[in-house]
């Protein structure tokens, strides 16, 4: 077997899901993309659905890590954990645009392996997202808010741009692939954090009351 050639079907398998879909793509189309036969995508992956499950696992593993990576600061305030994650997660969404366009839009879909990720690293996030959020209240960074309903804003924020390229791109002549967009979008995150959860905002208006 050639050496890359595990990499190889990973890239053309993230290629069709992301043009095609799921249903829409064959295991010899994959094999023909990565010039390996249908064999070898047996030897490393079973089948079509090992290889997505591949895809998920990969994606929420570096995911969770990002998170994780930011919130080992979280002593040094809530908010500007918050922002860390953030960026970094926008940062990996946008290296790995295909691939998170692909996990997206398959985990908008309910099947056995999407409940599988839902209850291990769905949960992990949630976990995080919490966390911080609980931070935030108790060291009166934030004002209070429903946590759930922020987790929905920040969610959407987060996975629009990969879950409608196809919009971006030819309504809004976006491309989040393009480091500008990351650089902008950013900013765009923040000032979200800053005008909907920061308790200096609040303390502000209410001196001038």
């Amino acid at each position: 077997m050639k050496k890359n050639s595990k990499d190889a079907i990973v890239n053309a398998a993230i290629s069709l899901f992301n043009s095609n879909g799921f249903s829409g793509t064959s295991i010899r189309d994959i094999a023909e993309l990565a010039k390996v036969n249908t064999a070898t995508i047996a030897y490393y992956f079973d089948n079509k659905l090992g290889l997505l499950e591949y895809c998920f696992t990969s994606f929420f593993e570096q995911y969770i890590s990002k998170i994780e990576e930011a919130y080992t600061l979280i002593d040094q305030g809530a908010k500007g954990c918050l922002k860390r994650v953030v960026a970094n997660l926008l940062h990996y969404q946008c290296e790995h645009n295909h691939l998170a366009s692909v996990v997206y839009r398959e985990m908008s879909i309910d099947s056995q392996v999407v409940r599988e990720i839902m209850s291990t690293y769905s949960l992990k996030e949630k976990y995080y997202f919490q966390k911080i959020f609980e931070k935030g209240f108790e060291w009166n960074e934030f004002r209070p808010h429903s946590i759930p309903y922020l987790i929905i804003q920040l969610k959407g924020l987060l996975m629009m741009p990969y879950m409608n390229t196809h919009y971006l791109r030819e309504v809004l002549y976006i491309f989040p692939n393009e480091p500008f967009f990351e650089q902008k979008y950013l900013k765009e995150i923040n000032f979200w954090i800053e005008k909907t959860l920061s308790a200096e905002i609040k303390a502000k208006k209410e001196a001038l009351i």
